[in-house]
């Protein structure tokens, strides 16, 4: 294979990983590192320098169709922000300690804990008085509905600032957005609606990985060469995944996202194992 087919095929299918991280909040970068060390065989390291670029491209990407569109909170996604940068400088930092081969048996089951979540159903939450802190904050919002604006209100914005912490390792550690995390955090814990929860997480992403990006920089771990393909790749998926998220069937997505997720994470887990990364 030469540069030139090497490239072609590498934008390819960042393109496709762009447009699944982008419907389901998920980011790009869950698909990335895996598919240019199983498919391509680069240096897992190498692999989650250029998924952390490709995250910027995401968040950039959808995050501003998103907040056009009025679903992102804007406020709560800067707050979350301090926490998530806070623990994407450390994962970075640790990383570098690291073996390939935990690296990729880690990754692996963090493959696994995402489609798991992935597939958790998100039942409407019942109503209730929000956080006082988020009140204090100005953290509570609307999102726009068929029946018009919809207000909804924050809850347990320690906890959720906690999680957010350990998004932000993760990310750091594994080149990926830690969108699964956030999605959880933001849906679960602090109960905002899941298409507030998907595009808030789409807009957080890219602080993250861009604290996380720069230690892995300064370290020679992202090559321009790679990094170019997988960044316009993931760009353009997430910009169509913008554009298709609002009319979207989430729970054919899931399905979707879960059963290439559990391929991946079975040949990480095994090649890590096996010494094979």
């Amino acid at each position: 294979m030469n540069i030139l087919e090497f490239t072609v095929l590498v934008w390819i299918a960042s393109t496709s990983a762009g447009f699944l991280g982008a419907l389901t909040g998920l980011g790009g970068g869950v698909v990335i590192v895996p598919l240019l060390t199983l498919m391509f065989g680069v240096d897992i390291r190498y692999a989650i320098g250029a998924s952390l670029i490709s995250v910027i491209a995401t968040s950039c990407g959808a995050a501003a169709a998103f907040v056009k569109e009025g679903y992102t909170n804007l406020r709560l996604g800067m707050f979350l922000e301090v926490a998530t940068t806070i623990g994407a400088i450390a994962g970075a930092n640790l990383a570098m300690y690291v073996s390939t081969r935990a690296i990729a048996v880690i990754f692996g089951l963090v493959l696994l804990t995402t489609a798991y979540l992935t597939q958790q159903p998100h039942a409407p939450h019942a109503a209730s008085a929000p956080d006082s802190l988020a009140s204090r904050l100005q953290l509570n919002s609307s999102y726009p509905t068929p029946e018009g604006p919809q207000a909804y209100g924050v809850h347990s914005v320690r906890m959720g600032f906690g999680l957010m912490a350990i998004a932000g390792a993760l990310s750091g550690l594994l080149g990926v957005g830690s969108g699964a995390f956030k999605v959880l955090a933001m849906d679960q814990v602090m109960r905002i609606p899941f298409k507030v929860s998907t595009t808030t997480s789409n807009f957080m992403i890219g602080v993250t990985a861009a604290a996380s990006a720069g230690v892995y920089l300064s370290r020679g771990y992202i090559d321009p060469g790679l990094a170019m393909p997988v960044m316009l790749g993931v760009l353009l998926g997430a910009l169509l995944g913008a554009r298709v998220l609002v009319q979207a069937k989430i729970g054919l997505l899931r399905s979707v996202f879960t059963g290439v997720i559990l391929l991946l994470a079975a040949q990480m887990i095994y090649n890590g194992v096996t010494g094979k990364m």
